[in-house]
């Protein structure tokens, strides 16, 4: 396989017009993290975009970053994080889940656009996008946004490019809104509660004027142990449901003093604080009961997004008919679901429960010769289908970049 390694977007350019004139797809990769999320593409010719890796500008007083495409991740939040600063919406690092040696670059956390626990108060990463250069499949650059939100008008362009896994452009630049870290973290703890009391628990306190950034819940499971990164307070399996204040220390403890009272009914919740508790929503961003060299390592996992009302139902069901093990985040909004091996990944019985409440699943991790029989990303509607397929085409006619990678019989 052709690997093109670029210096500079003029290269990106380049490469993508001799691309079009050869009518040769690129698959478009940096550290090539995620490259086993989707379906295989149809090329032979790898647009590398690893060099471009500089850190342009970084306003720590202005809550500004921008970077190169190419920037590796873990460098970037080490560099915000010298500067006590973040990413509020928490980018999940693949790499544990998926088995792979790095965490991968800016352009692939907002290709994959996939957010931690403070999704549900912060946004995803779309939302901290305030700007971008990239190359369209015309072969033309072109730079959306600003270093301010008073600088978009029109269409906002760079938030197509959150979640478009590479579909819509070669990203060579972007500039993100950083946040500074919260000065205390307390999490509350309530063990024991079935699927369906922890969604009322987790719901009572993400409706509680407390500001909870973070409703978690791993039922109890005969699959988890304690090396799973959550330490000693797995106990041996037992049910957990956690939820996260954070701010200065003086508010946040007595913030998680009334939420104790509050959710009184379900328990009596244990505090954990600051580094312990950091760890454990770390633990739970990255999914880390489900890593490739874990216990479920070889199972499909799937991640279901859904209204939170239906979460504990259809994780419930999900687990009963497969015999596998979930972990609801986003107040159940979110589910993770590590799946017994079988040649469809259950896509079947998933694709039902997911549709049944207006939600929608993709196949994270699973081999290639299921990727190649089962559906990775959530089948659409055919209203939003079409609008989808003509904004890629209005980036890429010729579908140059990553062709294939969303849809199966796509190449």
């Amino acid at each position: 396989m052709d690997t093109l390694r670029v210096r500079d977007a003029k290269d990106v350019e380049e490469v993508v017009r001799a691309a079009i004139a050869n009518e040769q797809p690129l698959e478009i990769i940096g550290h090539g993290s995620k490259r086993s999320i989707g379906h295989a593409m149809a090329t032979n010719a790898v647009l590398d975009i690893s060099a471009l890796n500089a850190v342009t500008s970084y306003e720590p007083n202005e809550l500004i970053v921008t970077l190169q495409a190419g920037a590796p991740l873990a460098d970037v939040l080490s560099l915000i994080d010298a500067k006590n600063q973040q990413f509020a919406f928490e980018p999940v690092n693949t790499a544990p889940l998926l088995g792979t040696a790095v965490s991968g670059t800016i352009a692939g956390m907002i290709a994959a656009g996939l957010a931690g626990p403070r999704r549900i108060r912060a946004g995803g990463a779309r939302d901290h996008l305030l700007g971008a250069h990239a190359v369209s499949g015309f072969g033309d650059s072109f730079k959306t946004g600003g270093k301010v939100v008073k600088n978009v008008t029109g269409y906002d362009l760079c938030k197509l490019l959150a979640g478009s896994w590479g579909t819509l452009s070669v990203m060579t630049e972007v500039t993100l809104k950083v946040m500074p870290k919260p000065e205390a973290e307390r999490t509350l703890l309530l063990r024991g509660l079935d699927d369906a009391a922890a969604n009322k628990a987790m719901t009572a306190a993400l409706g509680s004027p407390f500001d909870v950034s973070g409703a978690a819940h791993l039922p109890k499971s005969a699959f988890r142990a304690k090396t799973d990164g959550l330490g000693d307070i797995a106990g041996q399996g037992e049910a957990m449901t956690l939820l996260r204040l954070e701010g200065i220390t003086a508010s946040a403890a007595h913030r998680a003093g009334s939420l104790r009272e509050l959710l009184a009914p379900f328990g009596t919740a244990t505090l954990i604080e600051d580094a312990p508790s950091c760890a454990l929503w770390a633990t739970l961003r990255d999914v880390l009961p489900f890593a490739a060299g874990g216990a479920l390592g070889a199972w499909p996992v799937w991640r279901i997004v859904c209204p939170p009302a239906s979460g504990a139902a259809l994780g419930t069901q999900l687990a009963r008919e497969t015999g596998g093990d979930v972990i609801y985040d986003w107040g159940g909004g979110l589910i993770w679901a590590a799946l017994p091996p079988k040649a469809d990944a259950h896509a079947p019985v998933v694709r039902a429960c997911a549709n049944a409440v207006g939600g929608h699943a993709t196949l994270i991790r699973a081999a290639e010769d299921v990727r190649r029989e089962v559906d990775v990303f959530h089948p659409q509607a055919p209203g939003i289908a079409a609008l989808s397929e003509r904004v890629r085409a209005s980036f890429d006619p010729k579908t140059i970049l990553n062709r294939g990678r969303l849809s199966r019989g796509a190449c």
